[in-house]
């Protein structure tokens, strides 16, 4: 757990904190550095080496989490522009960050890019080396703010978008974080609309003797969970493309329920977990600001649709690719090519680390990234209204329904005439 959480449960909470407590800002950094100095005490513990031996570092991180660290003022990103106190890369001895290891080790960070896509989406694109590739790649990392990267051998463009903490399971309502007992998988009869759910830690359904098993309970429900449990309510036409709960159902099953003004779909008995409107509502918010970033990027780089996506991070490593379609998380792609990249960030960290040519590959590269502010960008707001949709309100995504039977667009969605888009120029990248 991140010790700063006592300071506010996101990044931008915690940049108000510094703001609002002048000279805080050194008890953020203290925090971090002391929590990296358990970790690598705990690490070479593990690893049955002596601290003294580690004589190199790399470091990895969102632009706040980077400034706080290093113990630069985080507070101009609390505010647009959002810049940045540094964007190149750092060479910094350890012992001046409090880490216990041997007194000459240095510790290197990579490059931030702009903005709130930091070092940590350096990483990414030095794992994933889209730069390298003669399609078009659009890698995610899902957070509280989501980074995006779009792009091929040619050039790349970036953005950060703020999709809020919905995804990791905050603001749900019967949310945890990804821990033993956690629901992480849902599957519902779209006849029956009974559900079938796997919690974290068993490999067994609901449906299967013995469940959950392994002195496990159901404990609530995690990000990956809550995604697969509203696309499978939009696949059992449970929720609209609308994303309303359809009240009409309370006299087809009891899993439908009153909710006040609204309906809630009741997930798991024992113990009560339900589905409520404002759920659904919550993880709208947060794809729809995901998706728009996606398409502006697009835009910028001139495509209508992607070649394979990728997605990063302990969030992406987790959710099922064709459920994330299926909400509208990400733009239609073939399913085949969308897949996890895991703790993407952490391996471009390993790379510069193991490798010092590609450090200077990556700054490089860095350098030439187009970062587009989304905060600004006056097309934003109007991508976003429609990725509120389910998967959207008039986007078609003909890749995903040659897989997945997708629910008939209602009428007046169907019918609405699509404005046509006139092709941007190719913006020139530094």
């Amino acid at each position: 757990m991140n010790p700063q959480i006592r300071f506010g449960e996101d990044l931008m909470s915690r940049v108000s904190y510094v703001m609002l407590h002048p000279g805080s800002q050194a008890d953020l950094t203290d925090a971090v550095r002391g929590c990296l100095a358990e970790l690598a005490q705990e690490l070479t513990r593990e690893a049955g080496v002596e601290a003294d031996d580690v004589l190199a570092l790399t470091i990895v991180g969102n632009p706040i989490m980077h400034h706080l660290v290093l113990g630069l003022d985080p507070t101009e990103l609390g505010g647009a522009p959002f810049p940045l106190v540094t964007d190149e890369a750092v060479h910094i001895p350890a012992h001046e960050l409090g880490l216990p290891v041997n007194r000459g080790a240095r510790v290197y960070t990579l490059p931030c890019i702009a903005g709130h896509v930091g070092a940590d989406t350096a990483g990414m694109i030095l794992a994933e080396a889209p730069y390298g590739r003669g399609d078009v790649s659009l890698l995610v990392d899902v957070g509280t703010n989501a980074e995006i990267v779009l792009g091929g051998r040619d050039r790349l463009v970036a953005a950060s978008s703020p999709t809020g903490p919905a995804c990791e399971g905050a603001q749900i309502s019967a949310c945890q974080r990804a821990a033993p007992g956690a629901i992480e998988r849902v599957r519902i009869d779209q006849t029956t609309l009974e559900p079938r759910i796997r919690v974290i830690g068993s490999e067994r359904w609901s449906d299967e003797p013995g469940f959950p098993g392994d002195g496990l309970a159901v404990t609530g429900i995690c990000g990956s969970g809550i995604i697969e449990v509203i696309a499978e309510l939009y696949l059992a036409g449970v929720i609209t493309q609308e994303g309303v709960i359809d009240g009409g159902l309370v006299d087809r099953t009891p899993r439908v329920v009153a909710d006040g003004r609204t309906f809630a779909y009741v997930l798991c008995d024992e113990p009560r977990i339900v589905i409520t409107q404002n759920d659904v509502r919550q993880i709208q918010l947060a794809k729809g600001a995901l998706y728009a970033g996606c398409r502006l990027l697009m835009e910028a780089y001139g495509v209508d649709e992607v070649d394979r996506i990728r997605l990063a991070g302990a969030f992406g490593a987790h959710i099922d690719p064709i459920h994330a379609m299926v909400l509208g998380l990400v733009p239609d792609c073939d399913p085949a090519n969308v897949t996890a990249a895991g703790n993407a960030a952490g391996t471009g960290a390993r790379i510069a680390l193991l490798n010092r040519s590609s450090r200077t590959q990556i700054e490089d590269v860095v350098r030439r990234v187009h970062k587009l502010e989304t905060a600004v960008e006056p097309r934003f707001q109007e991508h976003f209204v429609g990725a509120m949709g389910l998967p959207h309100a008039t986007d078609p995504f003909p890749r995903l329904a040659a897989v997945v039977p997708l629910p008939e667009r209602r009428a007046a969605a169907a019918d609405r005439p699509r404005r046509r888009r006139e092709r941007r120029p190719e913006r020139s990248v530094p």
